[in-house]
């Protein structure tokens, strides 16, 4: 959500912003809005205080015998007359903040310009993708031929984009969600949370799912959404909350089922696990002061970088150009991981500086301990990574030329000390 404050203060600037996004020119859209609600809500103060004064005038009136209905009159045209301005204000307020609810954030000016995810920039790399010697095979491909990843049972179950794990397979995507939620609580100050994951309107409205991206999201009969990612429930907890600025920051983790109707892909990714409807992910959530946001970032995303490097994959990180960024992130880093069976780099990992955008829309605030008045807080988030990816690198990256798949030693002790799939 974006402060009326500063449109107002420089609308070139804010339509620039916007501009950016490939979006037109709003700000005078948006303050025409502002200026009815405003003139609206000027006039109704101004009839409220005459209304007032009449009413001290007829009280005085009849207590003295004199004719008040002329008085009666004008007030009761006042009350009629304050009844349209307030109306007319709510009808100007509600539609400057469909408006702008709509709109996506601004971004960081350090973001590079571009329209999509060929003109993203490569920050940093660990590694460099080599031949494995012998002819590399997908991940489906290694898990069907082991006979522990089902997908026709999948699809008889649920339909497409759904897949059934068996055996060593099942317990290594486990012992990956098991290991990077006990590195993130255990040595990078994250708290562990389960969330619900079902959530109402509102929850997703915080975070900036709705009302825009309805059509990506699970709606149940009652109402309510499954969670897309555990950010959602994670960064909302600090909704309608004023906390103390010791407190700060807070840094939430948790592993939990993501669901996504993944609209807009039909024919993308079809064969495997990339993309499915239902899939495991581990999620960090920060919540900090506004002049620690930028550093949390990189500390996040270095979080996420560790876990892909103690399993042993080949690595970048990616600044997201402006037609790539998402809609509630002032700037992001996509974490991108090598699959030797793809032949091609594929995102793991995505973390994301929101700054005060998704904290106005939940009215997220802190009381510093010096000073007056509460501050917003800054939001990030990010991925610490997604399980069922990160599994599809284990298995492409460590496969060997018989269909064996090596166990990265992290994760051995979560493997029972199993050393390879078989």
């Amino acid at each position: 959500m974006h402060d009326i404050r500063l449109v107002r203060a420089d609308p070139a600037a804010f339509d620039a912003a916007m501009a950016r996004r490939g979006l037109g020119p709003l700000s005078g859209q948006v303050l025409a809005l502002d200026s009815t609600r405003r003139a609206a809500q000027a006039a109704l103060q101004e009839r409220q205080s005459r209304r007032n004064a009449l009413a001290k005038e007829i009280g005085q009136g009849k207590r003295s015998g004199a004719d008040t209905s002329a008085l009666e009159a004008e007030a009761t045209a006042l009350r009629d007359d304050m009844a349209a301005l307030e109306a007319e204000a709510k009808a100007a307020d509600d539609a400057q903040l469909r408006l702008l609810e709509a709109l996506p954030n601004i971004l960081d000016a350090a973001v590079p310009d571009g329209r999509d995810e060929a003109d993203n920039v490569v920050l940093k790399q660990h590694g460099e993708p080599a031949p494995l010697g012998f002819p590399a095979k997908q991940h489906f491909e290694l898990g069907e031929a082991l006979g522990l990843m089902d997908f026709s049972n999948a699809a008889k179950l649920a339909g497409a984009r759904f897949t059934v794990l068996k055996g060593a397979l099942a317990r290594l995507e486990r012992a990956l969600g098991q290991y990077m939620l006990d590195l993130h609580t255990t040595q990078h100050g994250y708290t562990e949370a389960q969330v619900p994951l079902l959530v109402n309107d509102a929850t997703m409205y915080g975070t900036g799912q709705l009302p825009k991206f309805e059509e990506d999201l699970f709606k149940t009969t009652d109402g309510r959404y499954l969670i897309p990612t555990a950010e959602v429930p994670l960064t909302n907890l600090v909704r309608d909350e004023i906390l103390a600025e010791a407190a700060l920051p807070l840094r939430y983790a948790a592993l939990s089922p993501c669901f996504r109707s993944e609209a807009g892909s039909a024919g993308r990714d079809t064969r495997g696990m990339l993309r499915q409807h239902q899939f495991n992910k581990v999620e960090m959530v920060s919540i900090v002061r506004p002049e620690d946001s930028d550093a949390e970032h990189e500390r996040m995303t270095a979080c996420a970088e560790r876990v892909l490097t103690e399993l042993g994959l080949t690595w970048r990180r990616m600044f997201l150009c402006a037609g790539d960024t998402g809609f509630g992130a002032a700037r992001t880093y996509d974490l991108e991981v090598w699959l030797p069976g793809q032949g091609m780099w594929r995102e793991i990992s995505s973390c994301s500086n929101c700054r005060d955008f998704q904290a106005r829309r939940m009215n997220a605030r802190y009381k510093p301990a010096e000073g007056k008045g509460n501050i917003t807080l800054h939001t990030l988030n990010g991925s610490g990574v997604a399980v069922g990816r990160a599994m599809i690198a284990v298995m492409e990256t460590h496969q060997g030329g018989n269909g064996s798949i090596a166990i990265p030693e992290v994760l051995r002790p979560y493997m029972g000390g199993l050393e390879t799939i078989s």
